[in-house]
This record gives C-alpha cells, sequence and structure tokens, in this order.
C-alpha cells in the first residue's frame, strides 16, 4: 500500500507542478514547515522530487515558532537536520500577540498573516524566489466556503500565486492531494507529527466547515471532486456580479 499511495502523491504533485509552472531550474524554494502531516509530506515528496526531476533546484526548510508554550521546535530542527539538512527557526510572539485582548475576534488571521509576512522577509533574505506551503486540495476547497461564509466574497488559495510585482510566488504543491490520502502516507512512512501547540487548535472557523463538508461527503463520493473542479469551471454570467 505504502508504494502504491506514494506513487499516487507523487503523480498528483508532479501534475500540480507542471500545470501551474511551479518550479524551474535553479530555484531557491523555502519550505515552510509547521510540524504537522502536511508540511513534513511536502517536505518527503520535494526531496524526493529532487533527486529525479528534470530541473536542479534547493530547498531550505523553515520553521515559524508562535511562542507558545511547549515549543517543539527544537526537536524538529533535530529531525530535519537528521534526514535533510539544516532548518531555519525563527522564535517569534505571533501567536500571543494574536491572542491578546485586543484581537480576541479572528487570532487565526493575524497570526497566519505575521507568519507569512516573516516567510517572506526570510525568502528575500536567502534569496528564494518560491515559498512552498503545504495546503491541500481540501484547504482549498475549505478556504471557499470559509470566504463564502464569513467574507462574502467567492475567492479560494491558488496553487500558485504571485506576489509583489511577479518577484515571489507561494507555491502550494499539494493542491492536487486529498488530506486523507496525507495522513495515510505519513503514518506508512513513520514521518512525526508535532501537537499543534495553539490554543485555538480545532476551535475554528476553517474546523467547523470541515467538518460540515465531511457530512457532505458521505452522501456522494463524486461531491469533493465536482467541488474542487468548479473553481476552475466558473460561469461569470450566472453570477450576480454581472448585473444588466
Amino acid at each position: 500500500m505504502k508504494n502504491s499511495l506514494k506513487k499516487k502523491i507523487h503523480h498528483a504533485v508532479g501534475k500540480a507542478i507542471f500545470d501551474w509552472n511551479m518550479i524551474r531550474d535553479n530555484e531557491k524554494i523555502l519550505v515552510g514547515i509547521s510540524g504537522g502531516n502536511d508540511s513534513h509530506v511536502l517536505l518527503n515528496i520535494l526531496f524526493s522530487l529532487k533527486k529525479k526531476a528534470p530541473v536542479d533546484f534547493e530547498i531550505l526548510p523553515v520553521h515559524i515558532d508562535a511562542g507558545f508554550d511547549g515549543s517543539f521546535a527544537e526537536e524538529l530542527g533535530r529531525y530535519v537536520e537528521n534526514n535533510y539538512g539544516c532548518l531555519i527557526i525563527e522564535y517569534k510572539d505571533y501567536g500571543i500577540l494574536a491572542h491578546s485582548r485586543e484581537n480576541k475576534e479572528n487570532p487565526c488571521f493575524l497570526c497566519s498573516r505575521l507568519r507569512r509576512n516573516k516567510l517572506f522577509e526570510i525568502a528575500k533574505e536567502q534569496g528564494c524566489k518560491k515559498i512552498a506551503l503545504g495546503h491541500t486540495k481540501d484547504d482549498i476547497i475549505e478556504t471557499l466556503f470559509i470566504n463564502m461564509a464569513y467574507a462574502g466574497k467567492i475567492a479560494t488559495m491558488k496553487p500558485r500565486q504571485s506576489f509583489f510585482d511577479g518577484t515571489l510566488d507561494i507555491i502550494r504543491p499539494l493542491a492536487y492531494v486529498e488530506k486523507k490520502d496525507i495522513v495515510r502516507f505519513a503514518k506508512s512512512s513513520g514521518l512525526p507529527e508535532f501537537k499543534n501547540n495553539c490554543p485555538s487548535a480545532d476551535k475554528t472557523k476553517r474546523t467547523e466547515i470541515r467538518h460540515m463538508l465531511e457530512d457532505l461527503y458521505k452522501h456522494n463520493q463524486n461531491i469533493k471532486g465536482n467541488i474542487f473542479r468548479s473553481m476552475g469551471n466558473i460561469v461569470p454570467e450566472y453570477l450576480l456580479g454581472n448585473q444588466i
């Protein structure tokens, strides 16, 4: 099962990279490592692809410690160093700031924005033109519903998004991979998963949306794929933005 699952994920990642022109020759790619299954599988797959890819690219793993009690940064650093090479660790207080009294309503948004901005800074300092994040097909679908339900807009994360006039791209090589396959692959490969020490973990709007979608998927196995394809099959004349 492990080999067939790895082949399936490799194929999906390769297709995403090809479809969205994610990686070019002689690029240096910053890979955001959270400590969860998604980022560990992303790092594992990218290093595997690097060995046989037709283009040469460099991988720079980076972890942003948000400042919560129970930090696993040092343990994560040892694991990455033993298996892949050096891990850049930045110790910040972003999580503490995001959970302050002044920001009770949406701690996840602020923490995420601060961590992303720090990744932008590190990428610039290290000469990286790409930042690879471990978002999956499920994350992209969930973001669509979060934006519709809580922001009143139809938008999601793209597999590749450009910033700063195209000088830096965020890429999501796992964009075509389902979360359930990530979990199975991580377990069968013995990849570590570090417990999320954020006090808001599993209490977010994303968690609510995820549970809603999981209930929906139970009724029809084609629903997830149909929703994902619909984001690239837009019919503007049947949206409210087009007024006669």
